[in-house]
């Protein structure tokens, strides 16, 4: 093993302008992978934090009565299941809208009275989705209540929008994966060409197939994690320009900032690469005997 070793040491020394643009499309073709992971990653993320919100929003009634807006306040404030409450009048409402649109100049038209006063409510983490339902069912039935959005609409369609992330992400992955056999064995095939002498040679004192082949595939291996390793630098070093530019607000409005690959993730791409090129390269050296 050691020898087989050495002797793909000095292939890539000898060919590494070959080997260098090999790494180069598989790096390529895994930022495509890795980016479309991301994209999957803060998703799900966003997902989970939505679902554990625990938040809902009452809209009033206009002209609500005062009396029965205080009667909601004090009966949501003694109710074990909820952390805070909050009311939002209308000016309240306009004001918190605008604070962080200010340039927005038809936000900034619209008159108070387009935005609705509402009640704000902070579930316990620990309550249940069946209570929160429950207590929403009560709110709703009130003669002042207009409304009430428990953001699980915004859940379900994160849901569904992970889901077709996943598929995308899959399919994607196929082709990559697919792209990156393709080019290691073309790339190991050309290499074994090209020493095409010390094959025969090799083959001449005795050596056998898996002796010769050994070198290339180890090759492959290193091209195959080498290029995922550069694919995860690029796309950390996208990440972190893209977040620098990223409005704060967004991420407030979200409750999440963005988050890249989780290491068992970026580790698994480097793993999932390193095993592609070996694959690739044993792929490509198949018919060893008609060099």
């Amino acid at each position: 093993m050691a020898g087989s070793v050495e002797r793909a040491k000095r292939g890539l020394y000898s060919e590494w302008r070959l080997h260098a643009l090999s790494v180069v499309s598989l790096a390529v073709a895994f930022v495509c992978l890795g980016a479309a992971l991301l994209v999957v990653v803060n998703i799900h993320a966003l997902k989970e934090r939505w679902g554990r919100t625990g938040r809902a929003s009452v809209y009033l009634k206009d002209g609500a009565p005062p009396q029965q807006v205080e009667a909601i306040l004090v009966a949501l404030q003694a109710t074990p299941e909820v952390r805070e409450v909050r009311y939002l009048s209308p000016a309240d409402a306009r004001g918190q809208v605008l604070s962080g649109n200010m340039t927005d100049s038809t936000l900034k038209a619209l008159p108070q009275e387009a935005f609705p006063a509402s009640i704000e409510i902070d579930v316990q983490p620990e309550v249940k989705e069946a209570d929160v339902q429950a207590m929403v069912a009560k709110l709703q039935s009130l003669p002042a209540v207009e409304g009430i959005e428990t953001y699980g609409t915004w859940t379900e369609r994160l849901g569904t929008l992970l889901s077709g992330g996943t598929l995308a992400a899959a399919a994607l992955a196929a082709i990559v994966f697919g792209a990156v056999l393709a080019v290691v064995a073309s790339t190991m095939r050309l290499a074994l060409t090209r020493r095409r002498t010390e094959v025969e040679v090799l083959k001449l004192v005795g050596a056998s197939d898996s002796f010769v082949r050994t070198p290339y595939v180890l090759e492959g291996t290193f091209q195959g994690a080498l290029g995922s390793a550069a694919a995860i630098a690029i796309l950390g070093a996208l990440f972190a320009l893209v977040r620098s530019r990223m409005d704060g607000d967004l991420g407030s409005l979200l409750g999440l900032d963005p988050m890249f690959l989780p290491w068992f993730v970026a580790l698994g791409m480097v793993g999932v690469g390193a095993l592609l090129g070996a694959l690739g390269g044993a792929l490509g050296l198949r018919r060893l005997t008609t060099v």
